[in-house]
């Protein structure tokens, strides 16, 4: 037996492949990309009303323009030159060019408004007695301009109820508001809103209809007492109950409030000479209503026709 060849049992090692940690930088950039997205997030909600508009400014200035500089109302979006008949030309372009800047306010109109803002708080807060209606006032930048919103509640209303009697606090605070209004150029209108609150005798008689125009034209007369020039007046109106506030019920008290609205220039060019625009419905020409009135007339002529027929005959 010293001669057999020896067994030999071989094992084979089995090495498990490291596969880099791969799956680590997909995580690390994960993490990041979420950090960033928090940060931002948090960054917005600490952000002030003027501070958001500056970065949603920025956000829509298209890259040509922050690249290369240049008016940023005059470029286009589109990698298609024109959009119109003759693109060499650019007529649709232009078109769409003249919309987006009617409807969207430039960064000088922006800083103005902003300015007219900060100095009516300054005021507001400097004064002891009118601090306790900051809480009623709301500013928004809207497509026609900026929206003063003097807010009604249970505990300062701002009229006596029912009427379009002021009361101080609110001839105070429109009269101190008046000066900063007169410094701009811009046109405004003034604007009555009431809650769904109906008098006993309905809209047949005195209404909220009613009440609403003569709450604005009652501010109205305050701001004039105040120092504002009546020339810079272009519309006062009231709306009643048809306009609520958004999320609040229609008999909230805060839908009873006055709206101030400083006009951009070409919204209150509008207001002014409104637009006609192109292909409008226009009245019958003469002979088309001739022709038409005709053709009602018959069934009556044919009447009036049989009944002298019938008298003849008699």
């Amino acid at each position: 037996m010293s001669g057999a060849r020896p067994i030999i049992i071989r094992r084979k090692k089995i090495v498990h492949g490291h596969h880099g940690g791969s799956w680590k930088i997909a995580l690390a950039d994960f993490m990041t990309a979420l950090m960033a997205l928090f940060l931002v997030m948090w960054i917005l909600s600490a952000a002030s009303q003027e501070e958001r508009l500056a970065v949603a400014e920025y956000f829509s200035t298209p890259l040509v323009v922050a690249l290369a500089g240049g008016d940023k109302s005059a470029a286009s979006n589109s990698a298609i030159p024109g959009g119109g008949p003759d693109p060499v030309r650019k007529e649709g372009e232009t078109a769409r060019i003249d919309m987006r800047t009617q409807t969207r306010p430039t960064d000088e109109q922006r800083r103005f408004f902003m300015d007219l803002q900060r100095r009516i708080e300054e005021v507001i807060d400097a004064d002891p007695l009118l601090k306790s209606l900051r809480s009623q006032l709301r500013f928004d930048l809207i497509q026609d301009g900026l929206r003063i919103q003097v807010l009604d509640t249970e505990q300062k209303p701002m009229f006596n109820l029912g009427s379009d009697v002021v009361l101080p606090y609110m001839r105070d605070l429109l009269r101190a508001m008046a000066p900063l209004l007169n410094e701009l150029p811009n046109e405004l209108s003034i604007s009555g809103y009431t809650d769904s609150l109906q008098y006993a005798g309905g809209t047949q008689g005195y209404s909220n209809w009613e009440l609403s125009v003569e709450r604005a034209n009652a501010s109205r007369r305050e701001l004039v007492a105040g120092g504002l020039d009546p020339d810079k007046l272009l519309r006062v109106a009231g709306f009643a109950d048809r306009a609520p506030m958004p999320e609040t019920q229609p008999n909230d008290p805060l839908n009873r409030r006055i709206e101030l609205l400083v006009f951009f220039p070409e919204v209150a060019e509008n207001v002014r000479h409104p637009t006609v625009l192109a292909g409008q419905l226009g009245s019958p020409t003469p002979t088309s209503a001739r022709q038409q009135q005709g053709e009602q007339g018959k069934p009556v002529d044919q009447f009036l026709q049989g009944i002298q027929k019938t008298l003849r005959s008699e």
